[in-house]
């Protein structure tokens, strides 16, 4: 690799601030119409490359990997999400792997807390009514929806986008519990004023909302199962501004269908960018196009951290925002 100008190719369009820089730093092929690469383009890139830089959308898994060139070194990773790379084979290649953390905290928390609000009271659904002409006026029982002060927030994943929802939350009145891998230092649990539950089946069984910030991982896959989103209020509302996979969209479906839950107010899919057919239909789901991190300020964040993880892996050191393999 030649140290002052690697390789660098990037597989979707960047701010245009972000690209700029990479061209003054760096040897880089700009991918300037946004179309998504190819397995053979991604592999042809992998071949090519010093740094590849992909996002969520690109999936590096083994067969990317196994016919990449010996000069492949880095993947800085655009996103905090590295469930779509093979982190297992990329170790194994010793292809050090890196992400953006923080850089997206606050706006995915916002949005999930802009879910949170939307969903019971039927913002939605109002918005609906008066863009089809079907408004009539108040009147004292139209459009009731619930309110959340005073209700249960149960936050599954206490990570940095998990405390910054329950601070958000906390302050719009509702109490915070939480299901993490590990406890939280008891000083942050009394900040926020949240509770620890060891058993997520216990927790589920007891909140009136139910925020999904834990990362997807082989562990995580379905962690809301059938059976666990069986154990919810038939009142509870379920937001996910995480991944897709962490829940069983089929399951949640069913029961959104059933009423066996009051609603839902998701930003990811399980197999993005297929949706369901059946929750495009119901006014009780609110759904957003995976936009809870798209703020202009959050993307130059995010490419701003993949530039300095670059350009640090280049001066010989280890990048900031490595990722470990935290999973068996």
């Amino acid at each position: 690799m030649v140290a002052n100008k690697p390789r660098v190719i990037v597989t979707r369009k960047l701010p245009d601030v972000i690209e700029t820089r990479m061209m003054e730093l760096f040897d880089v092929q700009l991918n300037l119409d946004d179309k998504p690469m190819s397995v053979p383009e991604l592999i042809s890139a992998a071949q090519s490359a010093d740094v590849l830089v992909p996002t969520l959308t690109d999936k590096i898994d083994s067969e990317i990997l196994e016919e990449a060139g010996e000069q492949l070194k880095l993947i800085a990773n655009y996103g905090m999400g590295v469930d779509h790379i093979d982190l297992k084979y990329a170790q194994k290649m010793k292809t050090i792997v890196t992400n953006t953390p923080d850089a997206l905290t606050e706006d995915t928390a916002d949005m999930t807390m802009a879910l949170i609000l939307v969903v019971p009271r039927r913002l939605s659904e109002g918005v609906k009514l008066l863009r089809s002409g079907s408004w009539k006026g108040w009147s004292p029982t139209g459009m009731l929806g619930s309110r959340i002060f005073g209700k249960r927030l149960g936050i599954v994943g206490m990570g940095r986008i998990g405390q910054a929802v329950a601070q958000r939350a906390k302050g719009f009145g509702l109490a915070i519990h939480y299901h993490n891998r590990h406890q939280l230092h008891v000083d942050i649990e009394n900040k926020l004023e949240a509770t620890f539950w060891e058993s997520l089946d216990q927790m589920l069984a007891r909140m009136d909302f139910i925020s999904i910030n834990c990362p997807h991982t082989p562990a995580t896959y379905h962690l809301l199962s059938s059976r666990r989103l069986k154990l919810l209020q038939s009142h509870a509302v379920i937001i996910n501004t995480s991944r897709g996979e962490v829940i069983d969209e089929t399951a949640l479906t069913k029961m959104l269908v059933g009423g066996e839950i009051a609603g839902a107010g998701l930003d990811v899919f399980e197999n993005e960018p297929a949706v369901n057919k059946k929750l495009l239909v119901m006014d009780n789901v609110v759904l957003l196009p995976h936009m809870g991190s798209a703020t202009v300020e959050g993307r130059i964040d995010m490419g701003e951290k993949v530039l300095i993880n670059i350009k640090t892996f280049v001066d010989g050191h280890n990048p900031p925002d490595r990722v470990f393999l935290d999973f068996p």
